[in-house]
């Protein structure tokens, strides 16, 4: 990695490859196998991430976070999805949207977020609704001064059960200049809510121990305390943090290949056949070359769009570039490791193979590579039209 860091920022990097290392690695094949984390295990990395200060790192230091960039938490990013999002999702990094928390809020969402005592959820994605947001179809409809929301969102994404949801719903419409559109607004959800459930979803073969949930609602009544932000401000939240997330999945996916190239590095030079190390024939080498160089690039294009966020410069297709280039690097460089390693690159016995697996989630969660293309060439073809 050369990234031009500073000497912080190094000294970061270094703490938390030793962190993943001591604390995070060698659980990784007992969590896939198992399809979860244990509540103790789980307990220990967060108690661990919250004294070394990893905990809540991209909060301001006003409301007891870490208060890093997003150069910074590029780095952290890096080396946590070195691991299964199932473990280095209790080194958790609570929402930026918690920061609209007003009032009451603070102290029943915000603060135990940041101290580790409670998990939230964000949820905006429904059966009929992924990536295009305004198509959601869960509805919140006021009676008096409460909100009464049905509907119901899956594919809903959380290392543990939440212990409330952040859910986007329809509040009615608006006319605009391109005709009626839909006012979305953001709800601050408590698990065992009267008519609020939550339920384990389907298992992936991608990051088989980081859970999906589905969330449904049936005459859920909420009081006014329980909006987040403004009536009709939920595009506006949502947007934030899914820009920002793209930038984060660009990271996790560079710090994955690093591992597969490293992996890789050491079984080309080790491994030995027709009387010589594999890595000396042009079929392997190349491979490396190629992986090293992809790699290279796909850091430098994460890099740029954190910079550019901590500058207040990045625009869509920024984030949306990074995070296409970055999980499509991913899985070439996956598909050339299990390649190099043969037969044993798909042996449980392996990391290479959870890798591989882990890899092919990346290209759809937080926007697909469609949607990614959808918003670079809507950029570009703008800028033609002036």
């Amino acid at each position: 990695m050369d990234l031009e860091l500073s000497d912080e920022q190094r000294l970061l990097a270094v703490s938390l490859k030793a962190f993943v290392d001591s604390e995070l690695m060698p659980f990784e094949a007992v969590t896939d196998r198992a399809g979860e984390v244990s509540k103790e295990l789980g307990r220990q990395i967060v108690d661990k991430a919250l004294a070394l200060g990893f905990y809540a790192a991209n909060l301001p230091e006003s409301v007891g976070g870490g208060g890093l960039d997003n150069a910074s938490l590029v780095i952290m990013e890096r080396e946590l999805g070195k691991v299964t999002h199932a473990l280095h999702g209790y080194v958790w990094r609570p929402t930026e949207l918690l920061l609209a928390c007003e009032g009451d809020q603070i102290e029943r969402y915000l603060t135990p977020c940041v101290r580790g005592e409670k998990t939230e959820c964000f949820a905006v994605t429904e059966p009929g609704a992924g990536s295009d947001i305004l198509s959601m179809s869960t509805r919140a409809t006021q009676k008096g001064g409460d909100w009464i929301v049905n509907g119901s969102k899956h594919f809903i994404s959380c290392h543990v059960l939440p212990d409330f949801a952040i859910v986007f719903a329809v509040t009615g419409e608006d006319n605009t200049d391109r005709g009626l559109r839909k006012r979305i607004t953001a709800f601050l959800v408590d698990r065992g809510q009267q008519g609020f459930d939550i339920q384990r979803g389907p298992r992936s073969v991608s990051q088989r121990a980081y859970p999906t949930y589905v969330l449904s609602f049936s005459d859920c009544r909420l009081g006014p305390g329980q909006v987040l932000g403004c009536e009709g401000q939920g595009l506006e939240l949502a947007d934030k943090w899914i820009k920002m997330g793209r930038v984060w999945v660009g990271a996790n996916c560079c710090g994955r290949a690093e591992r597969l190239l490293e992996l890789s590095v050491d079984w080309a030079a080790t491994r030995k056949q027709f009387g010589q190390s594999i890595g000396r024939f042009q079929g392997t080498s190349f491979k490396l070359a190629d992986m090293v160089t992809e790699l290279q690039a796909a850091d430098l294009l994460v890099m740029h769009a954190a910079r550019k966020a901590d500058a207040g410069t990045m625009i869509p297709a920024d984030a949306a570039m990074a995070k296409l280039y970055a999980s499509e690097m991913l899985q070439r460089v996956a598909d050339n490791a299990v390649q190099i390693f043969g037969g044993m690159g798909l042996m449980e016995e392996m990391p290479i193979e959870r890798l591989w697996r882990d890899s092919r989630l990346d290209r759809i969660w937080e926007g697909t590579s469609e949607i990614q293309r959808h918003i670079i060439s809507r950029h570009v073809l703008r800028q033609r039209d002036g």
